[in-house]
């Protein structure tokens, strides 16, 4: 019988599930050495975010075929390990979703109707009704930062409570935003039109603060913000200017960027409410994740596909010898494609050239929405959930397929078009490392990771602009980005076979990303023009 190590503690409605099935050894509390030793004979593993699976415990597991996070992240496991051993990684990343838009629902009512501190007034014996005089929330204007499973969810329930909704979320399409009672428009519209501003976005931990200085002046004064997504969204010293000088009415906060957040001054704030990152601390929710990855982890067993994978599952021999080759140039492709374009997304085109072409391309399709994603979310995408990330994020995808690829064996062409028009980059692979030539229809050679070697190294990033094809336009762009203090690693410049204008296309591998006002420094520079850079 099969074996399931579950290292914390799991509701027992999913324990009952995986005891029908499997033999269960529910011990929560290990020690280091003690789940080392637990791991060895156990057929899968079930975690929360306590539990670090790095590679020195999958290796500690030969016989592991399954791991299973009771929760929706999965930063704790090395999925990279996972992967290489066969193991197949799962989540529940839907367990929670209206447990965390409820929080949000009941966070903007106790924000405005100052509950918080009424409460804690008449529990001090004091009965001083006037101090407490709020607002009604119909007829205002909700603005939805992220509109994903629990921002859509969060714009369902104020259209219940007659509010206008607004969203920004550049990576989903109209008809998504529309199907949620959601007008989709841009960041500062949004933050000049919101009388409530709610978020629901994902944060990676290099990024900047989506909300600064700049986006809380932008804001309607007396707006109230809530934010039960992730802290570092919000840059806390700005938002404690904005609470000081009254530009804000209000903040509630059920996360913040260190937590624990014991002595955050934020917490303390009057007219801060603040929560200890409850989203997912229901009843409802905590049985609902433990039944889904009990669920999920007997299928993997069984042998059946899961929904809830997050790391792709193995190619059999036939097509990973055709188009495994080429995962990581349409992963790197579809990187690329998402950091350079800018509007508003409405349709992707994926085509395919060459010897990959007589294949089943389904993994490079999952490579490229995996790609796309990697810059702006936390997804992880497969071949057992793409069609599920493709409709949740109301993408419209069209692949195409020609024979002839010359000069190459095979390209992998990904074309984003937006509400500013379209990005396209073709890549291939040259010497066993993907690489993209082309770029908006300008030849280009840009390397990155070699095959089976995973991504490139997080300290490579892409600086790509269009130039006037004359004399001294490399040079001045060098010295610049010397002045800078940004160091060239290569360099490549393209031109177009399709475009009469002298126009050519730069692209630089640089040591670092710069910044707003660095790219400016680049942009302004004479026949210099459309400067964006990307991570590799």
């Amino acid at each position: 019988m099969n074996r399931i190590l579950v290292s914390e503690s799991l509701a027992e409605e999913g324990l009952a599930i995986l005891r029908e099935r499997v033999e269960v050894d529910a011990r929560a509390g290990l020690s280091r050495e003690e789940l080392v030793a637990a791991i060895a004979d156990c057929q899968g593993l079930i975690v929360r975010s306590g539990t670090r699976v790095d590679r020195e415990l999958i290796e500690a597991g030969p016989r592991l075929r399954v791991i299973g996070r009771a929760g929706a992240g999965v930063d704790n496991i090395d999925l990279d390990a996972a992967s290489e051993h066969g193991i197949i990684v799962l989540n529940a990343a839907g367990g929670n979703t209206v447990s965390a838009a409820e929080l949000t629902i009941a966070l903007l009512l106790s924000l405005s109707r100052h509950l918080s501190e009424a409460n804690a007034s008449l529990k001090a014996g004091e009965w001083n009704r006037s101090a407490f005089v709020g607002a009604e929330l119909r007829g205002k204007t909700a603005g939805i930062v992220g509109l994903g499973l629990v921002g859509a969810a969060v714009a369902r329930r104020l259209q219940a409570m007659e509010m206008r909704t607004i969203a920004f979320d550049p990576f989903v399409s109209e008809e998504r935003a529309r199907s949620v009672g959601a007008e989709l428009v841009q960041l500062p519209e949004l933050l000049a039109r919101s009388d409530v501003v709610t978020l629901h976005s994902s944060a990676s931990p290099d990024a900047r603060p989506l909300i600064g200085p700049t986006e809380f002046a932008a804001m309607k004064p007396g707006a109230l913000l809530v934010n039960t997504a992730r802290g570092r969204l919000i840059d806390e010293s700005a938002l404690m200017q904005a609470l000081e000088s009254e530009r804000l009415g209000g903040a509630a906060l059920d996360v913040f960027a260190e937590e624990p957040a014991h002595g955050n001054p934020l917490v303390a704030h009057p007219r801060v409410l603040a929560t200890p990152h409850l989203g997912a601390s229901t009843q409802e929710a905590q049985e609902r994740v433990a039944v889904d990855i009990a669920t999920e982890t007997l299928k993997v067993l069984r042998g059946q596909p899961s929904q809830a994978a997050v790391n792709a599952p193995l190619i059999d021999p036939e097509s990973l010898e055709a188009v495994g080759p080429y995962l990581s140039v349409a992963e790197m492709c579809g990187r690329l494609a998402t950091q350079l374009a800018s509007g508003q997304w409405r349709d992707i085109v994926i085509h395919y050239r060459g010897e990959i072409a007589n294949h089943d391309v389904t993994p490079l399709k999952a490579s490229v929405v995996a790609g796309l994603l990697a810059p702006i979310s936390d997804e992880h995408v497969n071949l057992v959930n793409i069609n599920n990330v493709i409709a949740h994020r109301g993408w419209r995808i069209s692949e195409r397929k020609t024979q002839d690829a010359e000069p190459y064996t095979s390209t992998i062409t990904v074309e984003l078009r937006t509400s500013a028009g379209a990005t396209s980059l073709m890549g291939t692979l040259e010497h066993g490392r993907a690489s993209v030539v082309e770029i908006n229809g300008f030849y280009v050679h840009i390397s990155g990771a070699r095959f089976g070697s995973g991504r490139a190294p997080d300290h490579l990033h892409l600086l790509v602009l269009r130039n006037e094809d004359r004399p001294g336009r490399i040079g001045e762009v060098g010295m610049a980005l010397g002045r800078l203090d940004v160091n060239i690693a290569a360099m490549d410049v393209g031109f177009s076979a399709n475009d009469p204008s002298e126009m050519s296309l730069m692209a630089l591998t640089i040591s670092r990303a710069l910044s707003v006002e660095e790219v400016g420094v680049i942009n302004a520079i004479d026949g210099v023009e459309d400067v964006s850079q990307a991570q590799m």
